[in-house]
């Protein structure tokens, strides 16, 4: 089933490269023709790309990878940030801090400070400090979600890195090539598309064009999430303890769906010992009923030979 129509691209400005003068002659394949001094991509290898694209996103998101969204520019910040929340994964829609790749183990160890000062400030740890002193503190926890709160729910280095500008994200795609993690990118005619693993040609300036195919990705990587909780939920692996851990991640309705099949097998489990127990009880019953009838039986028998052998019964 096709993602995104024709009529979709054209109306949001996806075709639209930039002026010729600007290009980069290894986007010559993903150009379509010259107009005004403009360059116009080939949105059908657009379409094409993104229905094959948004199949390799859904079904590595659903066998537990993760997506990191990346898109500092204005047009994309916005689209960016709602988007990678709704399909529940990382981004980054701020400066990219050099090294949130290459040394994740600081990045990590920043993240999980965060994540620590955020919940003893919920927690009311710090209201025994000064108003100065707490005032400190908060502006550190905004500052932190300014550079690194879109990365909290990341607890390892991405799967893969979709990136809206490569020309704008340059550290960003220099580092995940470093650690041959593959790159997923909007490319336009100005950028290089061999730095890119699976390139999306399009126009990534137009904020419409910009949310269309961000909104398409995400999608993608949200059905990825639904496919791989159905499946955790009908393999029977869910315990408590991964239900808690997962409570600030998964919806309301996810939740209680975990919570019902654990309740519907401690009920089955209940209900089967009952039929186990009826069921002894009742074979104790039936032997008792079936020696007490075999030993009259036999006492018949015996006491009719008895009659038939006397010689009174003879004569």
């Amino acid at each position: 089933m096709s993602v995104v129509s024709m009529k979709e691209l054209l109306e949001a400005g996806v075709h639209f490269g930039h002026r010729t003068r600007r290009w980069n002659p290894k986007m010559r394949p993903f150009i379509f023709t010259e107009r005004s001094g403009v360059h116009i991509i080939d949105l059908q290898q657009t379409m094409l790309r993104l229905n094959e694209y948004a199949a390799l996103v859904r079904d590595l998101v659903a066998k537990g990878g993760t997506i990191l969204f990346v898109g500092t520019k204005r047009q994309a910040q916005a689209t960016v940030r709602q988007e990678a929340e709704r399909a529940q994964m990382p981004y980054i829609n701020e400066r990219w801090l050099g090294g949130t790749l290459t040394n994740w183990v600081t990045i990590k160890q920043r993240i999980d400070h965060l994540l620590q000062l955020e919940r003893r400030m919920d927690a009311g740890e710090f209201n025994v400090l000064s108003k100065k002193e707490r005032l400190t503190i908060q502006r550190e926890i905004d500052k932190l979600n300014r550079r690194i709160g879109g990365l909290k729910t990341m607890s390892r280095l991405p799967n893969m890195v979709f990136i809206v500008d490569t020309n704008i994200e340059d550290l960003a795609v220099t580092e995940a090539n470093k650690l041959k993690i593959p790159v997923m990118a909007m490319v336009d005619t100005n950028s290089n598309p061999d730095l890119v693993d699976y390139v999306i040609p399009s126009n990534d300036d137009a904020i419409r064009a910009v949310k269309l195919i961000v909104s398409i990705i995400a999608d993608a990587a949200e059905e990825g999430v639904r496919i791989r909780e159905v499946d955790m939920v009908d393999t029977g692996q869910v315990t408590q303890a991964d239900l808690e851990a997962m409570e600030q991640y998964l919806g309301p309705s996810t939740l209680a769906k975990l919570q019902t099949v654990e309740e519907e097998e401690f009920d089955e489990g209940e209900m089967l010992a009952e039929d186990e127990s009826s069921d002894e009880e009742s074979i104790y019953e039936e032997d008792e009923d079936e020696g007490d009838g075999d030993d009259f039986d036999e006492g018949d028998d015996e006491s009719a030979e008895d009659e038939e052998l006397t010689p009174e019964s003879a004569d």
